[in-house]
């Protein structure tokens, strides 16, 4: 076969894959600590189709994150960390609440998802 046929059809084929490596890229991490009885940071920023890892802990107690508009639901069990993965569809302010009973002060346990254009 020809050289420049070999090369020019290997361009053209790392062209056609480039969009398919750029949606392994892991997006945004964030690391969030659960305590009695509040979340640390209590306030976060996403941009809507970037694709984000929310990663959880706690040291007191089991507790849990669910942010049900966004499809978020995760245990953190005592001493553990837990990993979320979404991607945000949806721009707005969105409530996250402990997902486990952690004492008095549960029904405060919450943080704000802001989803940005």
């Amino acid at each position: 076969m020809n050289l420049k046929f070999i090369l020019r059809t290997l361009l053209l084929c790392g062209i056609a894959l480039s969009p398919l490596a750029a949606g392994d890229q892991p997006g945004q991490i964030i690391s969030i600590t659960a305590q009695r009885f509040s979340f640390a940071p209590n306030e976060i920023t996403l941009k809507k189709g970037q694709p984000v890892t929310l990663v959880v802990q706690t040291k007191d107690v089991s507790h849990g994150l669910r942010i049900e508009d966004l499809g978020v639901l995760t245990d953190i069990k005592k001493g553990q960390t837990s990993e979320v993965k979404f991607t945000p569809e949806t721009v707005g302010t969105f409530e996250g609440k402990c997902a486990h009973f952690c004492g008095k002060g549960h029904g405060s346990m919450k943080m704000t998802v802001h989803v940005t254009e």
